[in-house]
């Protein structure tokens, strides 16, 4: 607990953290509210609800690149300004839009979401030193899990209590106050080095866009289609046994247990690679298709649960520290889209395997899509070079070893500044 200490310790640390845990926990709850709306509010079916919460969906995944390249050429607080503002305007509206309307504004909103994580990881990196960061990004991992677990959970009670046009209200003006926040805050996205150094330029794509890069983003998208998954086949297992209404908690105990994972996890001298953690996460999701109650579910999900935040923080770690100071906001932008849509293709792969066979077919479809995407990051990264230091590593210690794991005899990569690593939240946005 003396490294998270440290890393709460570190000027502007703690506000950082509790602004983004607020609108991380509002657009993880965006779909559920939205949802919400459509079939209550619009007496309309699930299916048309669907297709706003994919409309949100893929503008998340279009736009999360284009915002992190704005923020790199034009600064935080532009950018923050260009989408809180289309945030306001947008949940004010909700609640008098038809719903073909809806179904646009809600793609236009994607696409201008405040970027929360994105920017929240960029300012970890700027903020902590080399042996802080471990530490840093396994609370930003536990926050996301504390959002998916406290969202979606808050929608759906005070829809029962108030009209959906409200909770939309409120979710917006959540977003808004996150966005708000962080603009007023204005973390440092860039180290002091960093920044002394940006007359160097921004390097070309391909200097950092490479077959490393490629593995953390394929492994990323792997994480975010087997957590999609998982809570697909919570459902139908339960739904089966006749316990759906169970699936609250064991969705909370595997966000427990997950957080319980990332804390021990930041507390670990050395981190593990990416691949590994993805590999096991994967592993350990396949057999808890073998329970059939609610209470062997929830004694199932606890391996997963246990590697989830852990495997989460160790990609955001390793796209930050292989990505140039310069191009950090694009980069985690890719990381936000690979998330996004890794959840939108979860679900319906996972649906599709469950119909075919049993529930169980369902856990299995997500532990064997980790493993696969673990295996590909693995042997993409073996067959990449090793990356050169940046530019500023000669004013930094070198950090940990890289979390993709280098082919032997390859160079560690070193990074003056191994930038941030969404949700999981459970959409990394």
């Amino acid at each position: 607990m003396i490294r998270f200490r440290q890393v709460l310790a570190v000027p502007g640390m703690t506000p950082l953290l509790g602004i983004s845990l607020l609108a991380r926990t509002a657009i993880t709850a965006d779909a559920m509210a939205l949802t919400m709306y459509v079939v209550v509010a619009l007496d309309m079916s699930y299916a048309a609800a669907g297709a706003v919460v994919a409309a949100l969906t893929s503008g998340v995944a279009l736009g999360g690149p284009l915002l992190g390249r704005m923020i790199d050429r034009r600064g935080l607080r532009t950018v923050l300004l260009a989408t809180v503002a289309p945030q306001l305007v947008f949940w004010l509206t909700v609640p008098v839009l038809p719903y073909m309307i809806l179904l646009g504004a809600s793609f236009a909103a994607g696409l201008l979401m405040v970027p929360v994580q994105p920017v929240t990881r960029q300012a970890i990196a700027a903020m902590t030193t080399a042996g802080q960061r471990r530490a840093a990004f396994a609370l930003e991992s536990v926050a996301g899990e504390l959002s998916y677990m406290v969202g979606p959970a808050v929608v759906i009670l005070c829809a029962a209590q108030v009209s959906p046009g409200v909770v939309a209200w409120g979710v917006g003006a959540a977003i808004v106050a996150g966005g708000a926040g962080i603009a007023l805050l204005n973390p440092p996205l860039r180290a002091q080095d960093e920044a002394d150094g940006e007359a160097a330029g921004r390097p070309r794509r391909r200097e950092w866009l490479g077959a490393r890069m490629v593995a953390v983003l394929t492994m990323g998208f792997g994480v975010a289609m087997l957590l999609s998954g998982v809570d697909l086949a919570i459902v139908a297992t339960l739904r089966e046994a006749g316990q759906v209404s169970w699936a609250a908690v064991v969705i909370a105990v595997f966000g427990v247990t997950s957080v319980a994972g990332g804390l021990v996890y930041g507390t670990l001298p050395r981190p593990m690679p990416t691949w590994l953690l993805l590999g096991l996460l994967g592993l350990v999701t396949i057999p808890a298709g073998l329970a059939h109650d609610w209470p062997w579910l929830c004694v199932a999900v606890i391996g997963a649960g246990l590697l989830t935040a852990p495997t989460l923080s160790t990609v955001s770690d390793a796209v930050t520290r292989l990505t140039p100071a310069g191009v950090r906001g694009e980069a985690t932008g890719l990381q936000s889209s690979a998330a996004s849509a890794g959840f939108a293709l979860g679900s319906p792969v996972v649906g599709v395997a469950i119909d075919a066979s049993v529930p169980a077919g369902g856990f299995a479809a997500a532990g064997l899509a980790g493993v696969l995407a673990a295996l590909m990051g693995y042997l993409l990264s073996r067959r990449s070079p090793a990356a050169a230091p940046s530019p500023s590593s000669s004013s930094q210690a070198p950090g940990p070893r890289d979390a993709i794991a280098p082919a032997p005899g390859k160079a560690e990569i070193v990074s003056a500044s191994p930038a941030p690593g969404e949700g999981r939240g459970r959409q990394d946005r």
